[in-house]
């Protein structure tokens, strides 16, 4: 992604309550509201025009993060009718994406939403409540201003506390390389972790960790394993990231995880200490490498 300026302005002082966001020679404006002052948040004006929002929240008995990617040419209207809906009991925050010139038409933000939609369930790392990207054509000129507009989105989402749109192999990748200049460029170790039989590669991402496709974790938990580890194998296998091949699982694409802890307990299926237990081919550990 391209440097830029990130202009937050809190409405009411609070970081985590009313506010909008805007980056530099972009046309595009965020604002962002918790669920409990969406009736401020309906006032603004920005939001009497056409736009994308995302209601986010997590699913009561699982945890797992959850999100649902609309657009209306009115995006007050639109919110009004969702917050009438029971069925979105799970909605905690909203974000509303508008164009500062009004030049947003349906068909753009038709196109955003779609493209949203399929960035959101490529990821893996959220329940889209959304079943399909509905989409829109777009002569070729407007595509390509509309992914622009998409960049600068993805790229405002992490500020304002929506993690699910960065791909985690490229985090990952991005996470193994230190350099101070192009010449002197080092790829830092990637690290990994046997374990009962297995072995799994990783490295550290922005987020927590990411085990590598190609990685192997153990069938069989063992009593100390934490309960958190099986709700992470059953959403992986339903993902269809993990997958059984004979007497192990296999990672059949990259997958981020909270913490190198996480990533280490799915692999072994008992506790473990990430810190310790991923090693770079040096044999250091984790912690040494990262504390120098």
């Amino acid at each position: 992604m391209q440097p830029a300026t990130i202009k937050l302005f809190l409405v009411n002082g609070s970081p985590t309550g009313l506010r909008t966001a805007e980056i530099s020679n972009w046309s595009g404006k965020a604002i962002a509201s918790p669920r409990s002052q969406l009736d401020e948040l309906l006032k603004r004006p920005e939001l009497q025009s056409p736009g994308v929002y995302m209601l986010s929240g997590m699913d009561a008995e699982s945890g797992e993060p959850m999100i649902y990617i609309g657009e209306a040419e009115i995006v007050a209207n639109r919110l009004r009718q969702h917050a009438r809906n029971d069925e979105k009991d799970y909605w905690t925050h909203t974000y509303v994406f508008v164009s500062k010139d009004e030049n947003l038409t349906k068909s753009h933000i038709r196109y955003i939403e779609g493209k949203m939609i399929q960035k959101a369930h490529s990821s893996k790392r959220v329940t889209v409540m959304n079943n399909a990207a509905s989409g829109s054509s777009l002569p070729e000129a407007d595509r390509a201003d509309m992914d622009v507009f998409m960049d600068r989105m993805i790229q405002l989402l992490p500020v304002l506390g929506i993690l699910h749109f960065s791909a985690p192999g490229a985090v990952a990748v991005k996470s193994c390389l230190s350099a101070t200049s192009e010449k002197e460029a080092s790829p830092v170790p990637v690290f990994r972790y046997s374990a009962r039989g297995v072995t799994a590669t990783g490295a550290p991402s922005e987020e927590g960790f990411v085990i590598f496709k190609g990685s192997r974790a153990v069938r069989g938990l063992t009593n100390s394993c934490p309960p958190a580890v099986q709700r992470n194998r059953e959403k992986m296998l339903e993902k269809g990231v993990l997958v059984l091949d004979g007497e192990s699982y296999h990672f059949v694409e990259d997958y981020e995880l909270s913490s190198p802890s996480a990533a280490g307990c799915v692999i072994s299926g008992r506790s473990t200490n990430g810190m310790t237990a991923w090693k770079a081919d040096d044999n250091r550990t984790l912690r040494e490498v990262i504390s120098g």
